[in-house]
């Protein structure tokens, strides 16, 4: 819903300032046009492409139920400039602020700007294109949680996280109260892929199993 704080006011020098207030900006526009907020994405979790930007941690981005699919679901990216998928898994945020519960997740992103400068990547939401979430999983262990991504039958990829979940919403809570915006109870953080963004196209299909957290999928076409 609208109303989880004003981004701050843009005249830093700072670009990641100015990425984050333009970014919040837009998230206020779909907000108070009808789009419901569904939660928060952390990106760039990974040291080496902080160090290409010259970043001193992660950055955050947002999801909004607009963007959230079913597993199972076809995107069609014919139109994407470089289409990917990042295999997540999702943090709840509780009603004491912590978390509530884990559930598996995939991050649909058009890779279409270059890596030289953070400040439109952030201004657009980190490539955020949609997000599928499987069911959450009572009492799952997330050091348990080993992703396997399959194509075609074939293993491509294999993770599991890095960082405790507690440990990432304490970080999604402060980045976003340095710009001017509120992590809320109920709302969803995915917490930054754990295997190097997928690249896909047109006629691909995914399977990914994450143990204790089941399985979830996604097909592409033009």
């Amino acid at each position: 819903m609208p109303g989880t704080g004003a981004p701050h006011d843009s005249g830093s020098s700072d670009p990641v300032a100015r990425g984050m207030h333009a970014m919040l900006a837009r998230r206020e526009v779909a907000l108070a046009s009808g789009a419901e907020a569904a939660g928060w994405k952390v990106g760039f979790n990974s040291p080496a492409i902080q160090a290409h930007f010259g970043l001193r941690t992660a950055v955050v981005g947002y999801l909004l139920d607009t963007g959230v699919l079913p597993d199972a679901a076809t995107v069609a990216v014919g139109t994407w400039t470089a289409p990917a998928v990042e295999v997540e898994v999702a943090i709840r945020v509780g009603e004491d602020g912590g978390v509530a519960g884990l559930a598996p997740a995939l991050e649909l992103v058009d890779l279409d700007l270059p890596y030289d400068d953070i400040e439109p990547i952030l201004a657009g939401d980190i490539f955020q294109r949609g997000v599928v979430f499987g069911p959450e999983v009572a009492g799952a262990d997330p050091w348990a949680v080993v992703a396997t991504v399959r194509k075609a039958g074939e293993v491509v990829a294999e993770g599991r996280i890095t960082e405790d979940p507690a440990e990432t919403v304490s970080f999604v809570r402060a980045f976003l109260a340095e710009h001017g915006a509120e992590l809320e109870p109920g709302h969803r953080i995915i917490g930054g892929s754990v295997v190097a963004p997928l690249p896909v196209t047109p006629g691909d299909a995914l399977e990914v199993s994450f143990g204790p957290l089941g399985h979830l999928s996604v097909r592409f076409e033009a």
